[in-house]
């Protein structure tokens, strides 16, 4: 598998955490990773005739866009495939796609499913062009043509700067307190806009910062780096990689076949 990192454009750059291509030219498919919650939507745009992957138990022939929001996701790409991948900051996506983001986490769908004919039109082109320097120059521009507003709404992303700043510790009544909405009213925002209730994504948020403490301090005993993730006790931390992972803390840690 190969991978090259491109730059994100000025205009796209508040919504678009990263772009790269991805082409597996090995002469079988990869081995199966499991990739874990990253709270991301992730679109996959497919510019060869090669299906993209298979995610679970199904084939994904053209384009997708995944909604990783919970769950783990089990991923095998197959030989000759390229496409290009853009990772949407949390939240973000919504602004491009205008779909209820609740009704799709943990999922992945069709790109033709949001975007109907310009998803045809995009892999055409694509195909049409060996050089990915341009191709991503290209898709750029679609996103561009799809990016409903570029008003952000400011209780969300101010919701989302205290949450990734704090590592899903900051508290949901400080939230609604800061910014003057009921944990309800906040919560049928979140839902909307990224996927899942504030509760739920704060607990997700605590999660991805507790795998930060494993890639950064391996020497670290799981009991300290569940401490220093903010989780109470030993139990709890268990429960969330259980929940988020399908394995135990150590089994994440040792499995190779694991992506985080």
């Amino acid at each position: 598998m190969r991978l090259q990192l491109y730059d994100v454009i000025p205009k796209l750059q508040p919504y678009i955490k990263l772009i790269c291509t991805m082409d597996c030219d090995e002469a079988a498919d990869t081995h199966h990773i499991r990739v874990l919650p990253d709270i991301c939507v992730e679109l996959f745009v497919n510019y060869t005739s090669s299906p993209v992957a298979i995610i679970g138990n199904e084939l994904h022939k053209r384009s997708i866009i995944t909604f990783r929001m919970s769950r783990p996701m089990d991923v095998q790409m197959r030989k000759g495939a390229g496409c290009l991948a853009i990772c949407f900051y949390p939240g973000m996506a919504y602004s491009f796609f205008q779909v209820p983001m609740h009704t799709l986490t943990d999922t992945t769908i069709a790109l033709s499913d949001v975007w109907s004919g310009v998803s045809a039109e995009i892999e055409d082109k694509l195909a049409g062009i060996c050089n990915n320097d341009e191709r991503v120059n290209l898709v750029q521009k679609y996103l561009l043509q799809q990016l409903i507003s570029d008003k952000k709404d400011l209780q969300i992303a101010y919701c989302l700067n205290q949450a990734q700043l704090s590592g899903g510790l900051v508290s949901l009544s400080k939230l609604t307190n800061d910014i003057g909405l009921s944990q309800r009213h906040l919560s049928r925002k979140f839902q909307q806009s990224v996927g899942l209730s504030t509760k739920e994504y704060l607990s997700v948020c605590r999660f991805i910062h507790s795998l930060n403490h494993l890639k950064k301090y391996p020497t670290l005993s799981l009991t300290e780096v569940a401490y220093e993730s903010g989780y109470y006790d030993q139990a709890h931390f268990n429960r969330d990689y259980k929940t988020y992972t399908g394995h135990s803390p150590g089994e994440v840690v040792h499995a190779p076949h694991i992506l985080y």
